[in-house]
């Protein structure tokens, strides 16, 4: 399949697709456009950066528009839950990109801001609803919303929505759907959980699976550099000098750490935002619009704010804490790299997240070079509680360490480390 007429969709909808010069559609797209237009319900398997949304949003655009009829006050034709703000305000931009050209209406209803705009945007009824789980269930119990007449449901980042704790309020929605629906579930991930989810909400679901978890990009080059917890913040101030470093995306496992890396950053005159859920809505979108016009080179966030980012061009990503969850490094990672482009990774570790290091390189089946070329490089041995394991006599080759600094793709790196 080599372009997005072969996949069936009505010309105002390709015209929509090449005006964003999409000419080749993704795997996901080729697998999951025909049975979507055909009204079948779909399991996907898909990570953030596949073209999953335009997955589900050009097939539902053209059933919708092949259909004309009116969703009644209140009421929506097509639900689509996701675990984010931010994540739902970038489906709603790409559902009013690719239906530029098709007479639909669409709303986004989410936290953080007041809701009466969001009300006066249902009174009327809409062709497409996009919603977080917490506001959604709240608009519907103060009978501003109804999802009787819904006719496609979509779920999408499944597995963020049970690691957020929105599972209850998942199933409290899916309950007031009406049973005959096109039913659409994504997951980056199928635990048991999601799995029994699954099994509750399709009906003989279309599979379709693109890049499993534990893969990671081939074009991401990837790097840990061993620190002392306090030494953290002169070396990512250190490491964000590096001109090479054109856009970058820091995590930090909490919201005050990354509130406290921006001041620190600022302190070393590296300007940054941050993005996490202590933030107001408005201040979340600014930074967000910052990075992704290119006004803001480094933004902090959570993985949980994090889920929204859907940004071309970011060359780099810092890990400036270790996640405990080793999936969530796969998908902080996978914020780089994309449409075709190289990208890289660059992980700081202490001594108490070595155990966390093993972990995502357990799952990942790779090794992560050591960069060793830094002022405050570490050797400090695993934390007391996690145990060693033991380890077979190999032959290992010696040499000394030159590498240069942080984020150069030709840097030689020092591989002679005690296993994590």
């Amino acid at each position: 399949m080599t372009s997005f007429a072969e996949l069936g969709l009505i010309e105002p909808i390709q015209r929509a697709v090449r005006a964003e010069n999409y000419t080749t559609p993704t795997p996901i797209q080729v697998q999951a456009i025909p049975h979507l237009l055909a009204g079948r319900d779909l399991l996907g398997c898909a990570q953030t950066g596949t073209g999953k949304t335009a997955a589900f949003a050009l097939p539902i655009l053209q059933r919708l528009a092949g259909d004309p009829r009116r969703a009644g006050p209140k009421a929506c034709r097509t639900l689509v839950l996701t675990p984010t703000r931010e994540l739902a305000a970038q489906i709603e931009t790409s559902f009013a990109v690719y239906g530029r050209h098709v007479k639909l209406s669409r709303a986004v209803v989410f936290g953080g801001v007041g809701q009466n705009p969001q009300v006066r945007a249902m009174a009327p009824g809409v062709d497409v609803l996009i919603a977080t789980p917490g506001r959604l269930l709240d608009l519907m119990g103060q009978g501003f919303i109804r999802l009787d007449r819904l006719e496609i449901f979509v779920l999408d980042e499944a597995d963020r929505m049970l690691d957020m704790g929105f599972i209850h309020d998942v199933r409290r929605v899916i309950k007031a759907l009406p049973e005959r629906r096109q039913s659409l579930f994504f997951s980056a991930t199928i635990p048991p959980e999601i799995a029994r989810l699954a099994d509750g909400i399709l009906t003989d679901p279309v599979r379709v699976g693109i890049r499993p978890v534990v893969s990671t990009a081939e074009r991401i080059e990837q790097s840990i550099m061993f620190v002392e917890k306090a030494d953290k913040r002169p070396l990512l101030t250190r490491v964000l000098k590096d001109t090479a470093i054109e856009r970058v995306l820091v995590f930090t496992r909490t919201k005050h750490g990354a509130d406290r890396v921006v001041k620190q950053l600022a302190q070393g005159g590296v300007a940054a935002d941050a993005i996490h859920g202590n933030k107001s809505q408005n201040a979340r979108t600014r930074a967000l619009e910052r990075f992704r016009s290119g006004a803001g080179r480094v933004l902090v966030a959570t993985d949980i704010a994090a889920r929204g980012i859907d940004v071309d061009g970011v060359s780099h990503v810092i890990n400036y804490d270790l996640p405990n969850v080793p999936e969530s490094y796969v998908h902080r990672i996978g914020r780089t790299a994309r449409a075709g482009k190289s990208g890289v990774a660059i992980s700081f570790c202490d001594a108490e997240e070595r155990a966390y290091l093993r972990d995502i390189e357990a799952l990942i089946k790779a090794r992560i070079p050591v960069i060793a070329d830094h002022p405050w490089h570490s050797r400090a041995p695993m934390p007391p509680t996690a145990a060693p394991e033991p380890r077979k006599k190999s032959r290992r080759r010696s040499g000394r360490a030159d590498v240069r600094p942080a984020g150069q793709a030709a840097a030689r790196r020092n591989t002679n480390r005690a296993a994590p």
